[in-house]
């Protein structure tokens, strides 16, 4: 006898993603957290593309666009002098400016949904030991109490108790001394309408528009690389320093109010040896330590949600064997790895201290970041819209594109009821079969099978296509195939539910 099917540690944006995720499909989950509450403070303030794509589908953005900013643009100085200033945005890649809202607003817009679906988060209960045997996971949590589970899942940060009782490793390197950030309150003439940044030799320093509540229009999130800070301060000596360093670094006049919240931290890049043990799984920062800059942190753990959820509510639900799990980190971890050496390169390079980087960061960079043309990349860059998983176990070859694996865009489609929708809208739990339009009616008969290997959770949807399409809950191809070749599709279906691979 179980208490639920998964147990998630950690109620922060990956676990409560992944809670809202399973709960779509329809499996018992319990979230808990050590904190005695949620966070009311953060370090993430970006959700690109993909973070709001994601919870779009699980039905958790809600009003999170309207209660942001967006930043249109990046300034980057050189004493007063602007030296490149890039832009955000480009809607031929279906890509805009990320807006800038608290990680604080997302894990509450988040809450918000899993409440809706009847789970609530369970805090001041954190992970002390767990136990696991061929069919359960047994938790000792922090407050005496026991927790047996089907699955477990660490979705409990750099620091995992989870990762660590499990017994996975967490290799990987420091690549800066400290960092000061705090969320501030500044007179000064800055522009709010977008990010600015000032090189200075004794270190880069940051400055954001933050969404302000109190009606003032003066919230800041300010950092400043400060190598000789020393490590366990107060908050008041934080802030003694901002107001040393910022007119010194940037040549403005401001003044630093009171504070919202302060912080020291220094950036490290690790990347867990597995992303399971048994069963035991991790996700989000628990799997990878990442950079902050370029706000790829919180977005890649919500990704990682929403790729394991709907895997692992197929095997709880005894519709995959377990090999299917073995694809969320085939499918997961290159990924890591491609942005663990993005963010610690544009980290080295603010923080580049020898005379030819700084050369090429003062120089050369400003010159290639003013181009169009590496605006445009950049704004992909960062949307995570290009992510693919053709060449993962799941995925597939040929020269007809999309590919299996492959991102497909939000496309407009018809249900069987005659109703217009969005792809995207109708994803969110299910799966979906894109059907030729005007293609016999008798199809959605003929899918019933792959609907009942589903769960149930598969819709029928018409679109303006020739190819016979199955989509992932995530928005990416598992499989296409010429118009009513059902058992092309029940083929695939086959090999990915029982032996986690299709080619």
């Amino acid at each position: 006898m179980v208490d639920t099917d998964v147990l998630v540690v950690g109620a922060g944006p990956t676990g409560l993603t992944l809670g809202c995720a399973l709960r779509l499909h329809d499996v018992s989950v319990q979230v808990i957290d050590r904190a005695d509450s949620p966070a009311q403070t953060s370090r993430a303030n970006f959700l690109h593309a993909r973070g709001s794509e994601v919870l779009d589908r699980l039905g958790a953005l809600g009003t999170l666009p309207d209660e942001a900013l967006r930043a249109m643009r990046i300034t980057t100085y050189l004493g007063d002098r602007p030296l490149a200033t890039l832009e955000f945005g480009d809607p031929g890649m279906q890509t805009a400016a990320p807006p800038m809202v608290s990680q604080a607003k997302v894990e509450a817009a988040l809450r918000g949904r899993l409440n809706e679906l009847g789970v609530a988060p369970e805090w001041g209960r954190g992970l002390a030991a767990l136990e696991q045997d061929g069919a359960t996971v047994t938790a000792q949590l922090t407050d005496g109490t026991t927790v047996r589970a089907r699955w477990l899942v660490g979705c409990d940060g750099t620091s995992s108790t989870t990762r660590t009782l499990a017994g996975i490793g967490f290799p990987g390197i420091q690549l800066t001394e400290r960092f000061l950030l705090g969320d501030l309150h500044l007179d000064w003439d800055l522009d709010r309408g977008g990010t600015s940044g000032w090189i200075h030799p004794d270190g880069v320093v940051g400055a954001m528009p933050m969404p302000d509540t109190t009606g003032r229009n003066d919230l800041w999130r300010l950092f400043a690389y400060d190598p000789s800070y020393p490590g366990k301060t107060g908050d008041s000596e934080i802030l003694d320093r901002f107001r040393q360093i910022v007119p010194a670094r940037t040549g403005r006049n401001v003044h630093i109010g009171d504070a919202e919240w302060l912080s020291v931290f220094t950036v490290h890049r690790r990347l867990a040896d597995t992303y399971r043990r048994g069963r035991v799984l991790i996700a989000g920062d628990a799997a990878h330590a990442h950079s902050p800059f370029g706000g790829q942190g919180m977005l890649t753990g919500i990704g990682d949600a929403e790729k394991l959820g709907f895997k692992l509510a197929l095997v709880v639900h005894e519709l995959a064997t377990d090999a299917l799990l073995d694809t969320y980190e085939a499918e997961r971890r290159p990924l890591a790895t491609e942005v663990l050496r993005g963010t610690s390169a544009v980290t080295r390079i603010n923080i580049a201290s020898n005379p030819i980087a700084r050369v090429l960061r003062d120089h050369v960079a400003p010159r290639l970041f003013n181009l169009a043309a590496l605006q445009r990349w950049a704004t992909y860059t960062a949307s995570q819209l290009w992510v693919s998983y053709r060449k993962g176990p799941l995925g597939g070859a040929g020269h007809r594109k999309p590919r299996p694996g492959d991102r497909i865009a939000d496309i407009a489609c018809g249900r069987t009821d005659g109703g217009r929708s969005r792809l995207h809208h109708e994803l969110g739990g299910h799966w979906a079969v894109l059907i030729p339009a005007g293609t016999s009616p008798d199809i959605d008969i003929d899918i019933e099978e792959a609907r009942q290997r589903l769960g149930g959770h598969l819709r029928a949807l018409t679109y303006d296509g020739q190819q016979l399409m199955l989509v992932r809950p995530d928005a990416h191809l598992a499989w296409t195939g010429r118009s009513g070749d059902v058992p092309g599709l029940m083929a695939w279906l086959t090999a990915a539910l029982e032996s986690g691979r299709t080619r």
